[in-house]
Order: C-alpha cells, then structure tokens, then sequence
C-alpha cells in the first residue's frame, strides 16, 4: 500500500467515518455500523468491500454477520494516520460513535 492507495480509499465520508469507528473498537460488527451511521445495510456493506479490497480493514463472517477490524498487515504509517486522525477528529465523527457506544455498552 502507497499513501495514494490509502487516501483514495479514506476519500468517501462514508468510508472514512467507518475505519475511524472500527479503530474506536477491537472490532465492530456490520449490524452495529448501520446502526452507527444511520445507513441501508447495502450501503455499508458497499463501503466496508472496498476498504477490505484496499487492505484497510478485515471482515470475518460469524454466522449471518461480518465483524469488522482493521486489517493486521496495514503499514504502521497507515495506523499512525488513521490513529492521528482518530485522536484530533473527534467532533467528525461524534454522533456515530455515541450511537455506536450505545449499541456495543
């Protein structure tokens, strides 16, 4: 993965609100991400295949569902931007991970 690649694929509000929820959690089930951003399970589940097609997250099917992570071979520069991001960008993000707390707590 180039920087390129992983700002192609953080491009999308939908996408990157997704990878910042899931860097929040150890993993995040698909259910709770539709819930989390308010969005069609389609959707969700469109945006979640491209960042596993970048490498930027791992979906592992358990039964009807895919719980989401962020993949372990991601370069450590692609987890320091996406944990800067994170850290510094809370507001971006803050009514999905209140909704997302809700749901997970």
């Amino acid at each position: 993965m180039n920087p390129l690649q992983l700002f192609k694929c953080l491009a999308d509000d939908t996408r990157l609100k997704l990878v910042l929820l899931v860097a929040t959690r150890k993993e995040v089930c698909v259910c709770d991400l539709t819930d989390a951003l308010d969005l069609e399970q389609p959707k969700i589940s469109r945006h979640l295949a491209e960042l596993r097609n970048c490498q930027v997250l791992y979906g592992e099917r358990r039964g009807r569902w895919v719980y989401y992570q962020l993949d372990a071979n991601l370069p450590s520069w692609a987890q320091t931007v996406i944990q800067t991001t994170l850290a510094n960008n809370g507001d971006f993000f803050q009514e999905a991970r209140e909704r997302l707390t809700k749901l997970c707590c």
